[in-house]
């Protein structure tokens, strides 16, 4: 679940960054993929703008297109490119069980 605080801190880390090279990746769909260099150009209150070369022009997205992982940032920190969200966490479904076990034990 994506909380507006959530919202807010990622706008904050993207206003930061606004004018530093990143990286978008993304999917087209069916099975289509993309990666493309770019700069982050401007932060608005619910979308950023990322310019890509100059023949593609300039794409915008919103916060939750990267909380909701549709698409991934990465932002070039002067020697690497870093997600600019965290990967999520995976847990096993052997884990998930186990859990899931002990609430309905704990409910009991």
């Amino acid at each position: 679940m994506i909380y507006r605080d959530d919202i807010t801190n990622l706008r904050g880390d993207i206003e930061e960054k606004v004018g530093q090279k990143i990286i978008v990746k993304g999917t087209l769909g069916r099975s289509k993929f993309f990666e493309k260099e770019a700069t982050l150009e401007k932060a608005y209150p619910n979308l950023f703008v990322v310019k890509y070369d100059k023949e593609e022009g300039n794409a915008t997205y919103s916060y939750t297109d990267v909380l909701t992982r549709t698409i991934d940032l990465q932002i070039f920190d002067g020697e690497n490119y870093c997600s600019i969200v965290p990967p999520r966490a995976e847990t096993s479904r052997k884990i998930r069980h186990e859990l899931l076990q002990d609430v309905i034990e704990n409910l009991g």
